[in-house]
């Protein structure tokens, strides 16, 4: 039965993908789609990725969703590039 009692993870996602033994980075990434998508308007989702790797970060450093956690909070990690017309376009014909 999923946790209920955390703010951070109400739905008991995160906390069920560290139980899952064998889950790999893939699932991961899935489950934290899903975690993501359900964040309260209004809610700031880096707060509470912050809040999940201080939960579950020290006690699981080499599982895929810690690394999945870390991912989220990384500024660096933006898309090489966009897709579709406007990644074709150089910047002087925009």
């Amino acid at each position: 039965m999923p946790r209920r009692d955390d703010a951070a993870d109400p739905r008991g996602l995160i906390y069920e993908s560290y139980r899952i033994e064998g889950i790999g980075a893939p699932e991961c990434r899935s489950i934290f789609l899903d975690w993501a998508i359900g964040v309260p308007v209004g809610s700031d989702s880096r707060v509470l990725v912050q809040k999940l790797l201080g939960q579950f970060g020290a006690e699981f450093p080499d599982h895929p969703m810690t690394a999945v956690l870390r991912e989220a909070l990384d500024p660096s990690a933006k898309p090489a590039r966009r897709g579709g017309a406007r990644a074709r376009r150089k910047a002087s014909d925009a």
